[in-house]
């Protein structure tokens, strides 16, 4: 089920505030909410949601054992298996197939033919963000910094909530550890106000936005071959901000729905272009992923803690294994490579007082760099992303013509909009009848565009 359809809006987001705030006790509030969630989740595949319930099962389970247990070995491994089972699904569903397909490759390089059979799995939606929501609760109770839940139901209900299910952001235990043990008892003004602003505003973003440069930037990646300076610029800057508004209008969607529960859900975005290096980029877009990559990965190899080398080989390994999370391709691999490598650069730099002392000149550096490596994170290989490449460099000459002159226009002016405009966490609420009538049409508009959902882009994730 998708935010931004008109089953979602007009019959289950209804049905489940009504249900969920016209119970009372905590128990019944928790069992309608994880229902509910496992519905949402159903909607795409039944299927799946045993594997759902097997990850939420295992990380409750392990996280109590570890909490109950004084022995340091024990608790160990309590938590590699907990951490192993999770991590051989994810593997499974999602990389195994990606592995086999190049070993095969390497294989017939290597004149030893296809060793391994081939094999499809059908990626479970949602896989990468709650596995990465259960396997923080376990080690954060491993770490002693958070108390197991009361009861198996309240955690369920903490990894199936459906606001951040499917795409994050990705809220830990801790996040809402206290909001889950003591519900907010009646729906507020405080809290319907910021809901209904962040859920119409991220729809809007979505619908009126990303989905309309949607096909413009479909139809330039796919004559890729043909692209020339100018039209080479508005495919990557397209596919940018197309992915920006696509993805921060879920985040903003998703946070809105908490706030419609009584959950306050942590930011994702924080205006990402306007960053003056790749390191303030990475503290900016998809805020919680970075830092769970910080938290569960790059400190746990040592960090900052051993010396220069170790620092840049742990920012390039970190990066390049979250770009393994955004999927099973070379393409993403690359990818988080890149900005492994920006990421080391800007270290070096910055170490040795070479970085810029012009705001605007970092800026739109770090700009130029973000929007190169995204061309690689959406091309279907890297021969694609080559030939995009390859034409923002200039090296096929100008052709101005293929992208059109609206869409040229709007991107140009998206540009200006994202490195100008306070981003929706900014936003001071003023509760005026002016305000509410933009912000109504506004999400009227949005509804009203809605002649068949499209999936969010980091749905593939």
């Amino acid at each position: 089920m998708l935010f931004n359809s008109h089953i979602f809006i007009f019959c289950f987001l209804p049905l489940v505030l009504l249900g969920w705030w016209s119970l009372r006790p905590p128990t019944a509030r928790l069992a309608f909410l994880a229902v509910a969630s496992y519905v949402f989740y159903a909607w795409w595949s039944w299927h799946f949601l045993p594997l759902l319930l097997a990850t939420t099962g295992v990380d409750y389970v392990a996280g109590h054992a570890i909490a109950r247990s004084a022995d340091e070995r024990r608790r160990r491994v309590f938590l590699a298996t907990a951490l192993g089972i999770n991590l051989a699904l994810l593997g499974y569903f999602k990389y195994v197939g990606f592995f086999l397909h190049s070993a095969n490759g390497i294989g017939s390089l290597l004149g030893a033919g296809h060793p391994f059979p081939g094999l499809r799995v059908l990626l479970p939606i949602g896989i990468s963000f709650y596995t990465f929501n259960s396997m923080s609760y376990t080690i954060d109770v491993f770490r002693r910094r958070v108390r197991p839940a009361n009861n198996l139901l309240q955690y369920s209900a903490f990894v199936a909530m459906f606001p951040h299910l499917i795409a994050g952001p990705i809220v830990r235990w801790a996040d809402i550890e206290d909001q889950l043990r003591r519900l907010e008892p009646k729906l507020t003004a405080a809290l319907a106000g910021p809901g209904l602003f962040f859920f119409a505003t991220g729809l809007v973003k979505k619908v009126v936005v990303a989905d309309s440069l949607a096909p413009h930037v479909d139809r330039l990646f796919t004559a890729h071959a043909s692209l020339g300076l100018v039209s080479g610029w508005a495919a990557g800057l397209g596919y940018a901000l197309q992915l920006y508004f696509d993805f921060s209008g879920y985040s903003d969607m998703a946070v809105g729905l908490a706030y419609l529960l009584g959950f306050r859900f942590p930011q994702n975005f924080n205006s990402p272009f306007k960053a003056s290096n790749i390191s303030d980029f990475w503290r900016r877009w998809h805020m919680t992923l970075s830092f769970w990559l910080r938290d569960y990965l790059f400190i746990p190899l040592g960090g900052s803690r051993h010396g220069r080398l170790r620092t840049l080989r742990n920012l390039a390994l970190t990066m390049a294994l979250g770009g393994l999370w955004h999927g099973a391709a070379f393409t993403f691999v690359v990818w988080g490579l890149l900005h492994g490598a920006y990421l080391v650069v800007h270290n070096v730099c910055r170490s040795a007082g070479l970085t810029p002392h012009s705001i605007a000149f970092n800026r739109t550096l770090t700009f130029v760099c973000v929007v190169t490596a995204f061309v690689i994170f959406r091309a279907p290989n890297l021969g694609d992303a080559w030939d995009v490449l390859r034409s923002m460099a200039g090296l096929n000459g100008l052709d101005a013509g293929r992208a059109g002159i609206r869409f040229l226009v709007a991107v140009a002016a998206l540009v200006a909009f994202v490195n100008v405009v306070p981003n929706s966490w900014e936003v001071r609420l003023r509760w005026r009848p002016v305000y509410g009538l933009v912000l109504g049409s506004a999400a009227a508009t949005a509804i009203l565009m809605l002649s068949g959902p499209t999936p969010f882009l980091y749905f593939r994730f």
